[in-house]
């Protein structure tokens, strides 16, 4: 018979083995929520975004380093990169005068309508200061700074042998960008971020500024007139805003602030959804705006979103595709002579980055084939379109990035393709980095075709002279 004392002790000690392993759950549950509350500085709804998006939030391995990368492979041993051409979008910016004005008429709403008792509506009506002027329009801000001259230390450490020292002095790095303040703003903190990695100092000014290249968009009449000036080439989008899904998320957000559902307009519900992505794209704050909304309703907000760039910027009209011809041929035109160069022993440009926009990469995109569903996406499609490969919020974030890597092979030229950091395959192509003949054979039609002036409607100058301009300096201000 075992003694009671015995008993005691056994009893005793699983009590105390119990407690250990109660603590060490205790600590690891707490660990975990510590964790948790470290995502919960980020919005559920961060990931629908759509062009308003964080970089970080596309590539969530920068959140933790922001100058972590992932290490663009050769194709194979025998190969070695020879050029590269980064087409980026500008980094993070303040909204624009027009969105600064609905984001006034939606703080005024909020404060003199809504009647909720929850904290963080208490929090926006006594303590959130609305700090949006309207001389912001658009303007870079300290983040998208910082997203364009960690970039630029990223792409050094991904292709050292091309995005060197020695290729900047010698003139080797060619920059080219748009006109817009927040572009030129953007491509210089992307210099700078070279400058200071190498700690040089003794250069000028290292871009120009060409309108024709990065924002042909402007400059196409047929696109102009036909889509962007025309109300009815965006019926899809008016269509879906009138639409059940969406007048579900406004009446929710008139419930959750007991406003007058009247008063709670989809322009409304739209500037309250752009402001909980700009505090958190400018700021990294979760903001109290951000309440207004749970992830079904950032579902039918990214969808109305991205059904304006699809016919807008992507497929919904063919011009939209073929205003980007001058871009397209701008980049194989390079390509080509950077293949003729290399079989004579110089490469001219190893590095060309060329700064625009959303709106410089979408009809691009587009243009090469990327990310086009079988079934367009409109207003009556909401629900069959969850899969969508044509989603903003993974193609376009700020400082969004197209990367075209030519290599030298045993076999011939290849071309690797990265969006936003990432390899991607060409449409059509099975290989990750095909031959580059084959990639030309890809885009024939196109590169035979898709004529600027032809397809814009715009008259060509009477003299062709090469697409390469002197420094400009009309930026806009």
């Amino acid at each position: 018979m075992t003694p009671v004392f015995s008993k005691q002790s056994l009893i005793f000690k699983q009590s105390l083995i119990l407690t250990t392993f109660s603590l060490v759950l205790t600590r690891l549950s707490y660990c975990s929520i510590a964790k948790a509350n470290v995502d919960l500085n980020i919005p559920l709804i961060a990931n629908y975004f759509g062009t308003k998006g964080r970089y970080e939030d596309v590539n969530p391995y920068l959140r933790d380093n922001i100058l972590a990368v992932n290490k663009s492979r050769p194709p194979s041993s025998d190969c070695s990169a020879i050029h590269l051409t980064a087409i980026i979008r500008h980094g993070t910016r303040y909204p624009t005068t027009k969105n600064i004005k609905k984001i006034h008429r939606l703080y005024d709403l909020v404060v003199n309508e809504a009647s909720s008792t929850e904290k963080w509506l208490e929090h926006i009506q006594t303590e959130w200061k609305m700090w949006y002027t309207e001389d912001m329009d658009g303007k870079l801000v300290q983040k998208g700074r910082d997203d364009h001259r960690h970039l630029a230390i990223r792409l050094a450490t991904m292709f050292p042998s091309l995005v060197s020292e020695e290729n900047l002095r010698s003139g080797r790095i060619k920059f080219t960008t748009s006109s817009k303040h927040r572009c030129v703003d953007s491509i210089e903190a992307f210099q700078a971020g070279l400058l200071n990695l190498w700690k040089v100092k003794d250069v000028g000014q290292l871009h120009e500024i060409d309108d024709e290249l990065m924002r042909f968009f402007d400059k196409c009449q047929r696109f102009v007139e036909g889509v962007e000036n025309n109300p009815s080439a965006l019926m899809e989008v008016k269509l879906f805003k009138a639409s059940a899904a969406m007048q579900k998320v406004q009446k929710k957000m008139a419930d959750r602030l007991r406003a007058p559902y009247s008063l709670v307009t989809p322009a409304m519900v739209e500037a309250a959804f752009f402001l909980c992505s700009y505090e958190f794209a400018i700021k990294s704050l979760h903001s109290p705006w951000c309440q207004l909304f749970d992830e079904e309703d950032a579902l039918v907000l990214e969808y109305k979103n991205d059904l304006k760039q699809y016919w807008k910027r992507g497929y919904g009209h063919d011009i939209n595709r073929k205003s980007s011809c001058t871009l397209f041929h701008n980049l194989f035109n390079r390509l080509d002579l950077i293949t003729h160069q290399h079989r004579l022993g110089q490469v001219s440009e190893a590095v060309t980055v060329q700064v625009g926009h959303g709106e410089t990469l979408l009809p691009l995109l587009s243009l090469l084939g990327f990310f086009r569903d079988v079934t367009p996406l409109t207003a009556a499609n909401f629900l069959s379109q969850s899969e969508r490969a044509f989603r903003t919020s993974r193609i376009v974030p700020y400082a969004a990035n197209l990367l075209l890597v030519l290599y030298e092979c045993g076999e011939g030229p290849r071309l690797q393709v990265l969006l936003n950091e990432r390899p991607v395959t060409f449409p059509g192509m099975k290989e990750p980095a095909p031959l580059y003949r084959e990639v030309r054979e890809r885009y024939g039609a196109l590169l035979q075709g898709c004529d600027f002036h032809r397809e814009c409607g715009v008259t060509p100058p009477r003299h062709t002279e090469p697409h390469h301009h002197p420094p400009s300096h009309n930026s806009e201000l």
